[in-house]
This record gives C-alpha cells, sequence and structure tokens, in this order.
C-alpha cells in the first residue's frame, strides 16, 4: 500500500519524522496494536520497550497534556499535575480534537494543536523503543534520546512507584 493510501496520521507522522531526518520510518502493521501489550507482542519486544502516549486536559487552559512513558509503567496523575497544573479527564473527543490522532495511535509528534509534553525518565532504561504513528497499526523505531530531540520535551519522574 502507498503511503497515499495510508489514514491522515499515519502519514501526517511519516512526513514529520521525514522532514526531521529521523532514520526509520513507520511501520505498518496487519494488526491494530492499540495497547502497549498488543504493540509489543507485535513486534517480539518487551512491553517497556512501548513508548505509550497519555493524554490528559490542562483545565487551566484546555490544553493537551502528553506523558510519554514506557508501556510496563502506569503514570501517576498528581506527579503530572505539580508540573503541568491541574489536571482533568481527555475523552476520545478532545484527543481526536486536539492531537489529530484516535487513542490507541497518538504519536508523541505531528500533533493538530502542539500539547504540553513529558516524557517519562523510565523509557531511558532501553537503548530502542517503539511509538505510536498517528494510527493503531502504525509504529517507529526509535530511541529515547531521539524522542527527546524529535519532541523537545523535558524529561521528569512521573510514573507510579
Amino acid at each position: 500500500m502507498m503511503l497515499d493510501e495510508r489514514p491522515e496520521g499515519f502519514r501526517r507522522v511519516t512526513l514529520a519524522l521525514a522532514e526531521r531526518g529521523h532514520p526509520h520510518a513507520p511501520r505498518w502493521l496487519n494488526v491494530a496494536a492499540r495497547t502497549a501489550q498488543e504493540a509489543a507482542d507485535v513486534l517480539g519486544v518487551q512491553v517497556g520497550q512501548i513508548a505509550k502516549s497519555v493524554i490528559f486536559r490542562r483545565r487551566a487552559d484546555d490544553v493537551a497534556v502528553l506523558v510519554v512513558t514506557s508501556g510496563d509503567r502506569r503514570v501517576d496523575e498528581g506527579r503530572v499535575a505539580t508540573i503541568a497544573g491541574a489536571l482533568g479527564r481527555a475523552d476520545a473527543d478532545f484527543v481526536k480534537q486536539r492531537t489529530g490522532f484516535s487513542i490507541g495511535g497518538v504519536a508523541p509528534l505531528a500533533h493538530a494543536q502542539p500539547p504540553f509534553t513529558l516524557i517519562d525518565r523510565e523509557l531511558f532504561r532501553f537503548d530502542e523503543i517503539w511509538a505510536a504513528a498517528g494510527h493503531p497499526n502504525g509504529v517507529f523505531r526509535l530511541s529515547p534520546q531521539a524522542l527527546q530531540a524529535l519532541t523537545g520535551a523535558p524529561v521528569h519522574d512521573v510514573v507510579q512507584p
């Protein structure tokens, strides 16, 4: 299948990665990987190597707050709020409107509206990680250092102990 036949979110991430000179083009999976466990199973990697995107709604200004963390960790909302401000729940419509992606395919870059982004330090346990590429069937390979370079996001400890 050609790139122009892929869903819009996947195309947007593919182009953003190419524009930034990222060496690994996104992969299109034969099955949807909506959870970190599903992605790890399909890719044959540890669930911690999946860079999952968790979206919150910042109460003060309705900005999307994106936390990228290891698939084997749970985000500590209180720790995120200490850095980003009071948080609310982000439903599927909010996620789609702010990011341009559906839940299960939220990439760490190429958002419709720039989110407030945090990267969790736990990702740095791995040399190679995999992130969603704008669609539940799309993923791309990178290092935690490349994730930080691509997003410009700070690294914090924002998961539950």
